[in-house]
């Protein structure tokens, strides 16, 4: 049911009653109008780069192996945001945590570790995630 829209990127159906993921709710038969999910994910798509998640290091934050992350350069590597780091050559998702004046790359899995970034002269951020599209 997918149809393009004038820039030939593809949109689907839209209905405007949300999905009851409680008590069950009578359904509401109608679209409210089509969603092109680019534009809903991606904010500024100069800035928009996408990766496939390896590992299980970030399950804690409902990243799971193989996960579609949505990348964005122009958003700030704030305290407790979700970053893809790179860190002596290697990218990594981790959480970046910010405490008595150091910087660490945290996991979101107790099994895997964190790394202190502070003194590291090969750690960069590249991007914050911002979204994350899995499969069920």
């Amino acid at each position: 049911m997918a149809d393009a829209n004038a820039d030939g990127q593809a949109t689907c159906p839209l209905y405007l009653a949300p999905v009851n993921a409680g008590w069950p709710s009578a359904a509401e038969d109608y679209i409210d109008g089509q969603i092109n999910l680019h534009e809903l994910i991606v904010r500024n798509p100069a800035a928009t780069f996408f990766l496939r998640a390896s590992g299980e290091s970030m399950l804690g934050v409902g990243i799971h192996d193989g996960d579609l992350l949505v990348v964005d350069r122009s958003l700030e590597a704030a305290h407790n945001r979700v970053v893809i780091a790179a860190l002596e050559g290697e990218l990594l998702v981790k959480r970046l945590c910010r405490r008595d004046g150091r910087v660490f790359l945290q996991s979101a899995n107790p099994d895997y570790p964190d790394f202190d970034v502070t003194e590291r002269e090969y750690a960069h951020i590249w991007g914050v995630v911002s979204h994350v599209v899995h499969k069920l």
